[in-house]
């Protein structure tokens, strides 16, 4: 691996994580938003073909400020500094494209999963609109630094926070946040949701809870649907396990809530949204509380 990918990762990316602790964690929530990291390594920069602007397309921009007040609700919130597009932590540790690499990929590699063929593996190939990041084949060698240092242990965090948040409470729930484009080529800007919540059709955590977040939400004004076309990722299927009590619920915000897309700036909506989404955590909190109280009660 060139030196100056080493170099990159030690000075730009470390830690590759933030971890926001509330003073006194007294919910048993976990958030996470591991897409929001917006710090490019200039090796990357250098071995691009694309602008850093252009880059940005894959960033869910700005979702960890919207999250930014959840400590104050008593929950911690695990944000990536390092970019999706320069490794992406919601997918398996090795979801690798053949087509990217100059040397065959080992046999534990997932070369067949869909994301993987739409270019989009745990190292990608291509920005949204089907954009070729790089000019020439990576090394194995930059793939595997990339997850050692960046991958492992962001997830060796989020389940150090998982595991500390089932011991102090007796579950766990993980809310991972995500953005999505106000409009794509099946759903123009006028008929897509303001919120998509996701729970892999109904195994990643207790339906109520999913439910109970919809209502919230749309009790607050949102347009607010299930599992379509987003149902959740690597991290929600891999964490979520009810029947060891933690639970995962994806959150995807339209982005045409809070930026201006083509600027990546925040619009003049941006801390109303902020507001709002701190009433429904500070809300879904409350009510997920007294649940697990009366249940308790009943038995």
């Amino acid at each position: 691996m060139p030196q100056i990918e080493r170099a990159s990762i030690i000075t730009e990316l470390t830690p590759p994580f933030l971890v926001h602790h509330p003073e006194e964690w007294t919910q048993p929530f976990v958030f996470c938003s591991p897409h929001s990291g917006r710090t490019y390594p200039q090796a990357m920069l250098n071995a691009s073909r694309l602008a850093p602007q252009t880059l940005r397309k894959s960033e869910d921009c700005f979702v960890d400020e919207l999250f930014a007040d959840i400590p104050m609700l008593g929950a911690p919130l695990l944000a990536a500094k390092f970019p999706r597009a320069y490794v992406d932590v919601n997918r398996e540790p090795y979801e690798l494209d053949p087509e990217l690499f100059a040397e065959p990929l080992p046999e534990f590699a997932n070369t067949h999963s869909m994301r993987v063929i739409g270019g989009l593996g745990t190292i990608a190939r291509i920005v949204s609109d089907q954009v070729e990041i790089y000019d020439q084949p990576l090394s194995l060698a930059a793939a595997f630094e990339r997850i050692d240092r960046l991958y492992k242990p962001f997830h060796a965090k989020l389940a150090d926070l998982l595991n500390q948040a089932r011991n102090l409470f007796g579950y766990a729930i993980l809310v991972d946040c995500h953005s999505m484009p106000s409009a794509s080529l099946s759903q123009p800007a006028a008929s897509r949701p303001d919120f998509i919540l996701g729970d892999r059709f109904g195994t990643s955590c207790d339906p109520r809870l999913i439910r109970d977040l919809r209502d919230i939400m749309r009790a607050t004004g949102y347009h607010t649907q299930l599992n379509r076309p987003y149902a959740g990722g690597f991290i929600t299927s891999h964490y979520g396990q009810p029947t060891h009590a933690i639970h995962a619920i994806q959150i995807e915000i339209n982005r045409g809530l809070y930026l201006i897309e083509k600027t990546y700036q925040r619009s003049p909506s941006f801390d109303d949204l902020r507001e709002d989404i701190s009433a429904i955590c500070h809300k879904l909190m409350i009510d997920t509380h007294e649940r697990i109280q009366a249940r308790i009660a009943a038995e």
